[in-house]
This record gives structure tokens, C-alpha cells and sequence, in this order.
């Protein structure tokens, strides 16, 4: 029997939205508020959603300390509190918030052998939230 847990999860993080390869006017246009020099912040809701055959055992998809540990370790610990722009994951693309959540999603996916990955869904917003569920086929 295969079922589906989701677990959210909190952060803060800082950016600014702008393209090297664009000039100030582009950056400008394209990004608005976002382009300002200064960056600014967002607290960030992050739901990772997981599947698995449902343990005879445990009646679990996974271990939630599982998750849980290694969404901290890996996830929050890397980017809670930090500015996004000065991170190596950034260095040659825009650390839009859609860009997080792919960079979020290839973590666990690469990382977290108990149960399979569904998709990340990043809230930056009440009103703006991203998913991603892997590279299309």
C-alpha cells in the first residue's frame, strides 16, 4: 500500500533578484522591487512531500526523525539565515525562489534514500508559492 507524507518546515533566507547577463535597466524592469542592491528577506515555508509502501512494521512511508534530521542538516542548516546570493548553488544563476526550490528538490533527492521523492513546494509568500517535482521525462 503506497501512501503520501508531507512535512513542512520554516526558514529565513535573503536575495536579491538580479542577472549578471542583463543590464541595470533589464534588472531593473524584470525584477522591480526585488533588483534592490540591498536584497531583502523572506520567510520561507518549505513542504517536502514523500511516498512509499506503507511499513507492515511501523505503518510509516519513512521515519519522520528521519526526515526530519536530514532536512535540517542538509536543507535548513544550509540555508536559514543566510543571503542566497553568496552561496555557491548561486554563483552563475539567480537565486529566484523557483531556482531555490530546484536546488531544494536535487538535495533531497540525492540525499534521502528512505522513501521516494514526490515533490518540494516553497512558499515565499501568502500570496507566491513554487513546486517542483523532478526533471520531466
Amino acid at each position: 500500500m503506497k501512501a503520501h507524507l508531507s512535512r513542512r518546515y520554516l526558514f529565513s533566507a535573503s536575495h536579491r533578484l538580479h542577472s549578471e547577463e542583463m543590464s541595470t535597466e533589464e534588472n531593473k524592469r524584470t525584477y522591480g522591487k526585488c533588483n534592490n542592491p540591498y536584497g531583502h528577506g523572506h520567510n520561507y515555508i518549505v513542504e517536502i512531500t514523500v511516498s512509499g509502501q506503507v511499513d507492515e512494521q511501523t505503518g510509516m512511508v519513512c521515519n519522520l526523525a528521519d526526515l526530519d534530521t536530514f532536512i535540517e542538516r542538509e536543507v535548513l542548516a544550509r540555508f536559514d539565515h543566510e543571503n542566497l546570493n553568496t552561496l555557491q548553488e548561486f554563483s552563475k544563476e539567480v537565486p529566484t525562489t523557483e531556482n531555490l526550490c530546484i536546488q531544494i528538490y536535487e538535495i533531497v533527492h540525492r540525499g534521502f534514500p528512505h522513501a521516494h521523492l514526490e515533490r518540494v513546494r516553497l512558499e515565499e509568500t501568502m500570496m507566491n508559492s513554487f513546486e517542483y517535482t523532478g526533471k520531466s521525462s
